[in-house]
């Protein structure tokens, strides 16, 4: 998380071209004009091919998805493992869906849905999801698995930074919209935009951490900043002592990128959803009035935010349609971890999610987004087959779904297939790491050459032996 320390000087907003030009050696931290422009431009072409995906919209689901009663419905099979939901056709001949996300059936043509999703643990913990890899040493409760490099994994926003920059001065690469509360943080383990072993320059802004309104960060708003003359001078001042110690790198490039989001208004704005079209507040759903949290108002209005951020500049921006107080049940908050009252949580969560979901689709595709970004949404596991007693479905690592969007992905397909009663993978197991190496493809980055070094020192490529999957690629 970008963060500020009290007292600290800053850019502010409204400097001269010529005053930010005077300091623009240090302050792009490494990365020159050119430097930003070149890799837009690698991102756009690979191997020849053309790539046209500048952003990713990460939507987590915490709790694990139920695969059953979302995309891979099972009506022939026995009640205790088909539930409640029937299927229903999609815009796609043979593509069938849950009855619930109407919405999404509309446009599945625009879908890619994975059905044989593997590679998870039995483990609240969607570090996979956020990362492409198991482990992390904050991991907790979780079981440490050996290998995780000296840091930790970064994420994908994390890895974006680092491979492009910046492309908005202003928006950091990483925004994570997902809240800061230990209870949600407990199911996700570490920061869903976190740097890893790529350090704290790369972290990803996290919304939450902030007061909106006013931007301010660890208690430092532009109020404070308003000094411009002396802005100037501790600027002038700090570029001396780095001059005098012939240090390139003197510059704290975290703190850097903290003072551009907090100086800029272009952030801000997009996470101004007051700003929006009333129109376009109320396809989210968000012009009603709810009766508590659960039924949905602040977890949908992450949808909209989601392509307000990405719109603004931001290449990798992560939501989640859950949150996970312990008291989940009482205090009227989403989850996914469906233990009981399987069918009663699907009838609550689903239709808000195919509303905030498809919406947002559409609306990346009606402003012309859709081919550049790219959306995938899943969890860390899916769910029994075989319903339990308390009418719930308990944790499921053989197998999970997934969907995607966007991106120039192949939309109109379902991948893979489960066995008779969804237990196993039955045709084209896919492990979560191809759908990252397919992501990665698509922004330009080859995952079979590209390597990064951890805090020891030692390479390390994104996704390991996992490649693109051809299904995905047009």
């Amino acid at each position: 998380m970008l963060t500020i320390p009290g007292g600290t000087s800053q850019f502010c907003d409204g400097m001269s071209r010529r005053s930010w030009l005077k300091i623009g050696s240090l302050a792009m931290g490494g990365w020159s004009l050119p430097d930003i422009l070149r890799a837009e431009s690698s991102a756009d072409t690979v191997n020849g091919s053309k790539r046209p995906i500048k952003g990713i919209i990460m939507v987590l689901l915490p709790g694990g998805p139920t695969h059953l009663d979302m995309y891979d419905l099972k009506p022939d099979a026995p009640l205790e493992i088909r539930g409640d939901f029937r299927p229903i056709d999609t815009n796609v001949e043979g593509l069938q869906i849950c009855e619930l996300m109407p919405r999404l059936a509309g446009m599945a043509d625009k879908l890619a849905l994975i059905r044989s999703l593997v590679g998870f643990q039995n483990d609240h913990n969607t570090h996979w999801c956020s990362t492409g890899w198991e482990s992390h040493p904050e991991m907790r409760a979780s079981p440490l698995i050996p290998g995780f490099p000296p840091g930790g994994w970064p994420s994908l926003g994390a890895i974006l930074s680092k491979q492009f920059g910046p492309r908005v001065a202003g928006v950091s690469p990483a925004v994570d919209l997902i809240s800061t509360e230990p209870d949600q943080r407990f199911i996700m383990r570490t920061a869903p935009t976190q740097a890893g072993y790529l350090g704290p320059a790369h972290a990803g802004f996290e919304v939450d951490a902030v007061d909106r309104a006013n931007l301010v960060l660890n208690g430092v708003s532009l109020r404070r900043l308003a000094d411009r003359r002396a802005l100037l001078s501790s600027f002038d001042q700090f570029r001396r002592q780095v001059e005098a110690a012939d240090r390139s790198d003197g510059i704290d490039e975290f703190h850097r990128q903290a003072f551009e989001v907090l100086t800029s208004p272009r952030l801000a704005r997009a996470l101004d959803i007051s700003r929006e079209d009333p129109e376009v507040r109320r396809r989210y759903g968000l012009d009603r009035e709810y009766p508590s949290e659960r039924q949905g108002k602040t977890h949908l209005d992450q949808f909209l935010l989601a392509r307000r951020v990405i719109e603004a500049g931001a290449r990798c921006v992560t939501i989640s349609f859950s949150r996970w107080p312990f008291g989940r049940m009482s205090q009227g908050d989403y989850n996914w971890d469906w233990h009981k009252d399987c069918f009663a949580e699907g009838k609550a969560t689903l239709p808000l999610f195919d509303l905030g979901l498809s919406t947002m689709i559409k609306e990346l595709e009606e402003r012309g987004l859709l081919d550049d970004i790219a959306v995938v949404a899943w969890g860390e596991f899916g769910r029994t087959p075989k319903i339990n007693s308390n009418a719930g479905r308990d944790h499921w690592p053989n197998v999970a779904g997934a969907l995607l969007a966007g991106g120039g992905l192949r939309g109109g397909q379902a991948i893979g297939s489960t066995s008779r009663f969804g237990e196993e993978p039955n045709q084209r197991p896919v492990h979560f790491r191809e759908v990252f190496a397919s992501l990665y493809w698509q922004l330009g980055i080859d995952v079979a050459s590209t390597q990064f070094k951890d805090l020891a020192g030692r390479p390390h490529f994104l996704v390991g032996e996992h490649r693109p999957m051809p299904e995905l690629l047009g």
